[in-house]
């Protein structure tokens, strides 16, 4: 083999705990739903920006597409390689986390850091990062930004664009731009940080960042509320922000359908049938949260919109409560065969988005068992889909289903990509979905920051040379 091969390049200059391949690459090629991925050359593992500006070099010099990585938690196949002549890059070994700046309110920390060790670390000075998803175990920062994350508390504290100050990027041909400035307010020109943020690692590879904090919550208070229907619990929802405002940071909502799942395969789960759950928090401990939601619950239940509630007499009633919505997902796995689709809608479209989706999916395989849940705060939708009872798959329709929901999200003036984004599973859906203009943007964008069209292709957008389907 010549000195010259990049293989050969990259596995001297990483060494053998930098340069994965054969069996030991094979966790890194496959997504989380094992839907997406191909062997690719093999998996680099850098151990700083330095180390992800050489490797990104040299791929660049090579002419091989680069797939970047961060905990592989995504559901859309955008950090596995669809190619042979692919260098993944995992930020895995990049799990520094800084010292939190008390005064600043900011940390400075690695790509490659999994989200619940940052909130681990900054339980003993008193902070929090407000980004809470059930991934959090293994999500990295890096993936976290590069598909501009949401979760439970978006609609308090904002996606990740909102968390993020600074970053760090090695762009498509190996330069590093650091943008690592610790400031809110920056306006000298176009805001690179904020498109990073949801770039799905098309536009470069994010290996430092500095993110916003928050006092941890001094006070909190929880409840479970039974609501007759979606319309009850959006209403509800309304009240709530108007009565809570700055302390409402949870409002999440499930059915029947999928507690039942969960119930049904985690047997040390056990409440009662509940279907929005409501969380305060302040930062002050004197703030009277415990009666603020106790007065809104009376409040909906004289209004007939709340049938029943339970509030959280401690800590642990607190995390059985939220430990019932993280676990949807996991009950609907061990049923079986799923189909996942994450659909935002203006927070006020819910019930009708969830009436009309489930008309329409019974239209195309009857008895589809439909199991919504999600971020009743911000309109976030995951309207997952299990089969009819006595079946094991969707007879092949799954891209119907898809098509039919994402085309209603539309409509309603939502988005069929909410907070998983495009990966490589939606392009085609985005392509079909939003305006050719609007792609055409996108697409120049890519080509702009990447114009060889290496770094990460087929996620997001297509590059030029496959232009012809805007034109």
């Amino acid at each position: 083999m010549s000195v010259t091969d990049p293989v050969t390049v990259l596995r001297e200059m990483l060494g053998p705990k930098g340069w994965l391949s054969g069996s030991d690459a094979r966790p890194y090629q496959r997504d989380s739903l094992d839907r997406y991925g191909v062997a690719a050359l093999g998996v680099a593992r850098p151990a700083d920006t330095s180390e992800v500006a050489s490797v990104v070099k040299a791929c660049h010099a090579a002419g091989l597409a680069v797939v970047p990585q961060g905990g592989n938690t995504g559901l859309c196949g955008g950090a596995v390689a669809d190619r042979p002549d692919a260098v993944i890059v995992s930020l895995s070994r990049m799990t520094a986390i800084g010292k939190p700046d008390l005064d600043s309110g900011s940390i400075l920390i690695e790509a490659g850091a999994v989200l619940a060790a940052l909130h681990e670390a900054l339980e003993p000075h008193g902070l929090m990062f407000p980004m809470h998803l059930g991934a959090e175990g293994s999500a990295r920062i890096g993936g976290l930004v590069g598909t501009n994350a949401g979760g439970s508390q978006a609609f308090r504290y904002g996606m990740m664009q909102d968390l993020v100050l600074g970053l760090e990027v090695v762009t498509p041909d190996g330069a590093i731009w650091n943008g690592l400035r610790a400031v809110q307010k920056d306006n000298a020109g176009y805001q690179l940080r904020k498109l990073y943020c949801g770039a799905e690692g098309t536009l470069g590879i994010v290996t430092r960042a500095i993110l916003r904090l928050y006092p941890m919550p001094q006070r909190q208070a929880s409840a479970l509320v039974v609501m007759p229907d979606f319309a009850a619990a959006v209403s509800f929802g309304t009240f709530l922000r108007g009565e809570a405002g700055e302390f409402l940071t949870g409002l999440e909502f499930f059915s029947d359908i999928g507690l039942g799942l969960a119930l049904k395969h985690l047997p040390d789960l056990a409440y009662q049938l509940v279907y929005v759950l409501v969380e305060l928090a302040s930062a002050v401990p004197r703030v009277p949260l415990d009666e603020i939601l106790a007065s809104a619950l009376e409040w909906g239940m004289e209004q007939g919109l709340v049938l029943d509630g339970a509030l959280a007499a401690t800590g642990a009633h607190r995390a059985q409560f939220w430990r019932l919505r993280e676990e949807q997902p996991e009950g609907q796995r061990l049923e079986g065969e799923q189909l996942k689709h994450d659909i935002s809608v203006p927070p006020g479209a819910i019930a009708r988005f969830v009436e009309a989706g489930a008309e329409i999916c019974d239209d195309i395989l009857p008895g589809v068992r439909i199991n919504p849940f999600g971020h009743l705060g911000d309109g976030n939708i995951h309207y997952n889909l299990s089969p009819p009872e006595g079946r094991a798959d969707f007879d092949g329709k799954a891209g119907r289903f898809a098509e039919a929901l994402s085309s209603l999200a539309t409509e309603m003036g939502g988005s069929f990509a909410a907070e998983h984004g495009l990966g490589r599973a939606k392009v085609a859906m985005a392509d079909r979905n939003r305006s050719p203009l609007e792609r055409e943007l996108m697409a120049r964008l890519k080509d702009a920051f990447d114009p060889r069209g290496t770094m990460n292709p087929g996620v997001l957008v297509h590059a030029a040379r496959q232009r012809k389907t805007f034109e």
